[in-house]
């Protein structure tokens, strides 16, 4: 006889729940393919860029090789050593703009690739941009990176000021500088813009409260990051030994593109000259300073002496060896860099 009432149940005992099995996973997913394609039209945009470009400023390309041509070509080789030259010194200031060690080698290459993009985009913003992003992908937050290059803008305009006052003392009587100084009406809206510039940023400090905090913490990590780098010799010399070598380097390539062209010049002379067409027409936001600056190179390089031909060739030679010369290969390093996802 059974312990439990089985019979008296009113109905068939339930059977076993029913199985379910998943269906399908309907969630859109990105293929490997479809990435790597992504990444590869991505980093063959540099060049279409290069292509719209030299189809839009071709003239100043044949022009220039044209002069080229007939130039001495020793003097061009020696004109691309400094240019060259020019990456390693970007570098060096990239380095002493940040407490951290950076790898020697992609830093190199990275300042190629913005050299290359400095020259798309104006007021340095595409040098910018590629330095930041690389500055990010080594490990450094965004904050410590921007800070790093407020300090890079800041050095090099306060270095290249040094370099220029050591050449007014070392050459005093170079050239009567009576043409070169603004007047007063031009110092007048220098002085005006500077101070409209920090009344603005007191306002937005004081009554736009969002901002408020971002801000006092990017100065907050601007001044601790100066004080800690200036604290190094190592870093104190690559900051401010590159901002100084800058100037320096690019007059030597402008010299060296004049001397094989003929150009009636000494090297002071082509230097002292970049180094006040850069000051009084570099806060011009032009691509790579193109424009403003070779016009007032030029105007310079005529108050010493030199045939107007002669210096506007000597412009346009240094543009292309500077521009056209690197600019696929720089777009190449560029590209590179982008698919080992170092940018």
């Amino acid at each position: 006889m059974s312990l439990l009432p089985l019979d008296k149940l009113p109905g068939p005992l339930p059977g076993p729940l029913p199985v379910t099995t998943p269906g399908p996973d309907l969630t859109p997913t990105r293929s490997p393919s479809y990435s790597r394609h992504s990444l590869r039209a991505l980093s063959l945009l540099p060049l279409l860029l290069v292509a719209v470009w030299a189809a839009f400023d071709w003239r100043t390309v044949s022009d220039g090789a044209v002069q080229l041509a007939s130039a001495d070509p020793l003097w061009l080789l020696s004109a691309f050593f400094f240019m060259c030259m020019g990456w390693v010194a970007a570098a060096c200031v990239r380095q002493g703009a940040v407490p951290e060690r950076l790898p020697p080698g992609l830093l190199l290459a990275s300042q190629v690739a913005a050299g290359t993009a400095n020259h798309v985009l104006p007021a340095s913003i595409g040098a910018h941009a590629v330095t930041l992003r690389f500055l990010q992908r080594q490990g450094i937050s965004l904050t410590r990176g921007t800070a790093s290059l407020a300090l890079y803008s800041l050095v090099k305009p306060l270095a290249k000021t040094v370099v220029l006052l050591v050449f007014l003392v070392a050459f005093p009587g170079m050239l009567g500088l009576a043409e070169l100084v603004p007047d007063e009406r031009t110092l007048h809206l220098i002085a005006g813009g500077a101070g409209l510039t920090v009344a603005v940023a007191a306002l937005l400090l004081k009554f736009v409260h969002p901002l408020r905090r971002p801000i006092l913490n990017f100065v907050r990590t601007a001044l601790t990051d100066a004080r800690i780098l200036h604290t190094r010799p190592c870093r104190v010399l690559a900051l401010w030994g590159g901002a100084a070598a800058t100037p320096l380097l690019q007059a030597s390539v402008i010299a060296s593109v004049g001397f094989a062209l003929g150009l009636p010049l000494s090297w002071a002379q082509v230097t002292f000259a970049l180094l006040v067409a850069s000051t009084a027409a570099g806060a011009v936001p032009a691509p790579g300073g193109i424009g403003p600056i070779d016009a007032a190179l030029i105007f310079t390089m005529v108050l010493f002496g030199a045939p107007m031909s002669l210096a506007t060739a000597t412009i346009i030679g240094y543009r292309v060896l500077t521009i056209w010369v690197p600019l696929l290969p720089g777009m190449l390093v560029l590209s590179w860099l982008v698919q080992r996802k170092v940018l």
